[in-house]
């Protein structure tokens, strides 16, 4: 059957999972823009191409569910081709090759040349940093590297990203001013490990290097770090952190559990007293900082025991912000060999437990914000109001500042000084200093 779109060969790019699949999507975007493509990111297009997650099991259970809505699709002749890329497709092409083999051709995270081949374009290596971006247009994610050399049990992203690789300083820089050309004022920086940066190509930890030479760059006013690794942090990046207003009091470091033997298990190369100390001497050096982790509850053999010496730490620490995920048995990873023992419904009491825990410590601190000052980013309007965030908040996962749109007119992507009047537990309320 023909089908019924009127747009001929348009490519509608579908990005699942997380933020670094964002980025590659808005790369393949670059990439068939440059060739004279007509692309398009989550719209109408009758080629169809879906970058998909394969992390946990309800990230691919979302993966799959797309692809057979898009076949779908294209028996009915809504659609007249799908290609399938990204980590689930890395991971499993073979299995998705048998299940769903009307699928028109599935790719890997490495093979965006051969993808863009399937769709008439040209892989073009002279584009350094030509993205399409599809984050508001004051902010957008930096990849600085890709793939990661940690030997954690459960996870699989090695599997699906392969061994860490930097991009060069100089590429990044020169991303990041064609980002700020197109009015992005906020870098976020992403890699599946920050804290290993350029050991592979400078032969030492050089995120501190390459943040001296982001800050440099007109335009940008915030760049914010995100998911750097307990072990080896290199502290020079505290003193950029501490010396330079544009680099964000923020920072996110997935810690996964406080109980020495679960991270030994997890082969995380720390323990409860390491990861204590590394968090006191981040607050002694930068204490305005604000601190973001997730945790891991309902890995191999945790006892309540166990639970309960997170949960108190989790009381001790009193982390800024916090997410909190149940284990997910992933083939192929070192602790697969472990016997899932904890039953799901454990798991999720337990997620929720500390979660209720973290809501009390969020309202807590939010409400020694009431009366304070601070500098937010507008993102959107929603409703009546401009939805705004601090330099402490990263979007979509954190806080975010609420500003009644009937008495104030704001301009999405601007900067504003607010004045909080009200706190929940996650959200303020602002006024905007006049």
């Amino acid at each position: 059957m023909r089908t019924k779109s009127l747009k001929k060969n348009k490519i509608n790019v579908i990005t699942l999972g997380c933020s670094k699949n964002v980025y590659d999507s808005e790369v393949l975007m670059g990439q068939l823009k440059a060739s004279g493509k007509d692309v398009v990111h989550e719209e109408e297009g009758n080629i169809v191409v879906i970058n998909t997650c394969g992390f946990i099991n309800n990230a691919k259970e979302e993966s799959v569910n797309t692809i057979l809505e898009y076949m779908q699709k294209k028996e009915d002749g809504d659609v007249d081709k799908v290609f399938v890329t990204g980590c689930l497709s890395e991971r499993y092409k073979p299995d998705l090759q048998k299940e769903i083999p009307n699928v028109d051709q599935y790719f890997g995270t490495t093979e965006l040349p051969g993808l863009l081949k399937a769709l008439g374009a040209d892989y073009k290596h002279e584009l350094i940093g030509e993205r399409l971006t599809t984050t508001p247009k004051n902010y957008a994610y930096l990849k600085i590297a890709e793939g990661c050399d940690r030997p954690c049990s459960f996870c699989a992203i090695p599997l699906m990203r392969g061994k860490h690789k930097s991009k060069p300083i100089e590429h990044l820089v020169t991303e990041a001013e064609k980002l700020a050309a197109n009015g992005v004022k906020e870098l976020v920086l992403i890699a599946q490990d920050l804290t290993y940066y350029g050991l592979d190509l400078y032969k030492k930890r050089n995120l501190a290097e390459l943040l001296e030479n982001l800050v440099k760059i007109e335009g940008i006013e915030w760049i914010r770090l995100h998911y750097a690794f307990p072990t080896g942090f290199p502290m020079d990046v505290l003193d950029v952190m501490k010396r330079e207003p544009k680099v964000c009091n923020y920072l996110d470091i997935p810690l996964q559990h406080i109980n020495d033997e679960l991270l030994k298990s997890m082969r995380r190369g720390t323990t409860h007293e390491k990861t204590t100390k590394l968090l006191k001497e981040f607050r002694a050096k930068v204490p305005e900082m604000t601190i973001r982790t997730t945790l891991i509850v309902g890995y191999p053999g945790e006892t309540q025991e166990n639970f309960e010496e997170l949960r108190e730490w989790v009381r001790e620490m009193r982390f800024e912000r916090l997410g909190c995920f149940t284990y997910s048995h992933e083939e192929n990873t070192h602790a697969f060999n472990l016997e899932d023992n904890v039953p799901q419904e454990v798991k999720q009491e337990r997620a929720n437990e500390i979660m209720e825990i973290q809501s009390q410590i969020s309202w807590e601190l939010n409400q020694e914000k009431i009366g304070q000052e601070f500098k937010v980013v507008i993102d959107r309007k929603e409703g009546e109001y401009f939805v705004g965030r601090t330099e402490f908040d990263s979007p979509d996962v954190d806080n975010e500042v609420l500003i009644d749109a009937t008495k104030t007119y704001l301009k999405t992507g601007e900067f504003a000084t607010v004045k909080v009047i009200e706190a929940a537990d996650f959200d303020l309320y602002a006024e905007v200093v006049q």
